[in-house]
């Protein structure tokens, strides 16, 4: 959905990645829009270094591209929308960063953070960010009222410096910081380690690495506890999709059990690619790669044997099916005749209905009071 976002001095084409036309959410809210205004309305100087972090899709590196702000994001597909914004509006490139590349190392004049939905990952970015902010650094963040929590302002606090809110405009509210660059912070927790519980088949006992933001991040959470007990045996030689693989603990678990297996994790996270790799390289061995992108996208087609899936069903703050549907579609496409997709979801969101539509079949594999386990096989 193409649609246009009105800052103080221009107005602009914006639309989410990918671009679809059945996709009636915007890629921008009133948070995006509350801050543009804020800027404009105190003549915050914008011709030093600005950081512009989490954003969403783009909106504010797009309205603020004559700036040349650095965004630092988590989002493969945030960084993609990004990029299509500005050339959409005629804006030249700026430097896109992502959460596991290095921050900026320079003093930091305006910082402008997006507030994500992960307390975590606000907690790991602000660490990190914090050696490059200086006294006179203009500190902004912006959510919705109901991403903004008592906890969201402490850590800005504890990390940063003294913090307000503002008053809420269009249920959107700001994060005001005046920063102290003399505060104890303490140490960066994330990334985090835990150990993995004693009745989940290969990987019983075993070690996670889970960077910030990524999903459970302190523990295995109740539907991929589940998909371990009940996941296929694989044969030598097979290619193996951990398809939206968080942490990598599924594609670990078949690569721990079966090591002649071939794997690929995908992710569109950073951080989660990144805590794969670690799971991976801690508890198995064998050929992995770990790739960051649009779920199967650059996948060849018929190339793969075995698709694991435990598909999202948010995308931000909005409940939606599709990306769960474009990662099924996906995954049709990259497995060969035979192939098999393996899913597991909360029985209510009706997967086997979608799963019977595209491969013709849906086989129930395993199910208790909540979750589902579903096979498909390509004819």
């Amino acid at each position: 959905m193409n649609d246009r976002l009105t800052a103080p001095w221009a107005s602009y084409d914006l639309a989410r990645f990918p671009d679809d036309p059945r996709d009636r959410l915007r890629a921008w809210d009133a948070a995006d829009a509350y801050l543009l205004r804020h800027l404009a309305a105190n003549g915050t100087p914008l011709d030093g270094s600005v950081v512009v972090v989490g954003d969403r899709w783009g909106a504010l590196t797009t309205a603020l591209a004559a700036h040349r702000p650095t965004q630092i994001g988590d989002s493969f597909l945030a960084r993609e929308a990004t990029i299509a914004n500005l050339d959409r509006n005629g804006a030249a490139p700026v430097p896109l960063l992502t959460t596991q590349d290095p921050p900026p190392a320079g003093p930091v004049d305006v910082l402008l953070v997006r507030v994500p939905k992960s307390l975590a990952l606000l907690e790991d970015q602000l660490h990190r960010l914090a050696p490059a902010v200086h006294a006179d650094t203009v500190v902004v963040g912006t959510g919705m009222v109901k991403e903004i929590h008592t906890s969201t302002l402490r850590l800005f606090e504890r990390i940063l410096g003294p913090t307000r809110t503002t008053l809420a405009e269009q249920k959107a509210r700001l994060i005001l910081c005046t920063p102290d660059p003399a505060r104890h912070r303490g140490p960066n927790p994330w990334p985090h380690r835990y150990q993995l519980p004693d009745d989940i088949g290969p990987l019983a006992g075993r070690t996670v690495t889970n960077h910030a933001g990524v999903f459970c991040a302190d523990r295995l959470d109740i539907g991929t506890r589940f998909f371990l007990k009940h996941l296929p045996e694989t044969r030598s030689g097979e290619r193996v999709v951990d398809l939206g693989c968080g942490n990598g603990v599924v594609g670990t678990a078949v690569g721990a059990a079966g090591p002649g297996a071939e794997g690929l994790f995908v992710d569109e996270s950073y951080q989660a690619v990144a805590s794969a790799r670690a799971t991976y390289g801690e508890n198995a061995t064998g050929t992995a790669e770990f790739r960051v992108g649009d779920g199967m996208s650059g996948v060849p087609d018929g190339s793969c044997d075995l698709v694991l899936n435990n598909p999202p069903f948010h995308s931000h703050q909005a409940t939606s099916d599709r990306t769960a549907a474009r990662m099924f579609d996906g995954a049709r496409q990259a497995l060969r005749p035979g192939g098999e997709l393996w899913v597991v979801g909360n029985r209510h969101l009706g997967y086997h209905v979608k799963l019977r539509r595209l491969f013709g079949n849906s086989e129930l594999v395993a199910s208790d009071a909540k979750f589902v386990v579903l096979k498909a096989v390509k004819k």
